[in-house]
């Protein structure tokens, strides 16, 4: 489904005295997240003044975030950004967007089941599909993803023998 906002990171500390917070991405790499201006907190827009990697991490220092105290008190909190900053290259989707998906067989056209979780392995993402069975996918597009559309709510991978039944 397409989405408005977006959650792409949680806060997993604090980093030094001065309010930079640790920031571990949710989805991609922790260089995306430099590439924002604004996240949003619980709503509410909070305006980046800056942000650098470190360790697999994004150090986001938030504006009106002044001291260790003020950042411990977002510890566990998520940031949101609005889909249409993201500017994903075309084909790309965050995680969320492809949750709930119905999966079907993108050589017969039967549903097989419904995307329910998406998890991160070395090679590539990889899909859990629920239908009559779970099973899992490969994020490899034209090997296993053959399509996506968000606003048709639909995924069509390719099927292979003994894999839904």
């Amino acid at each position: 489904m397409k989405l408005d906002m977006v959650r792409v990171a949680r806060i997993t500390g604090v980093h030094g005295i001065r309010g930079e917070l640790r920031v571990l991405p949710l989805d991609g790499d922790p260089e995306f997240l430099a590439g924002f201006k604004t996240f949003y907190l619980d709503g509410e827009a909070a305006a980046v003044s800056a942000c650098r990697v470190h360790k697999g991490l994004a150090l986001l220092k938030l504006a009106g975030v002044e001291d260790r105290t003020a950042a411990e008190a977002l510890r566990g909190k998520e940031l949101s950004v609005r889909r249409a900053d993201a500017h994903l290259p075309e084909g790309e989707y965050f995680n969320g967007e492809l949750l709930g998906l119905d999966v079907y067989d993108g050589e017969t056209g039967r549903c097989v089941g419904e995307l329910v979780k998406v998890e991160r392995y070395p090679a590539s993402k990889v899909y859990t599909i629920r239908g009559v069975k779970e099973f899992l996918v490969p994020a490899v597009k034209d090997a296993f993803i053959l399509s996506v559309d968000l606003e048709g709510n639909r995924m069509d991978i390719r099927v292979w023998e003994g894999l839904v039944e």
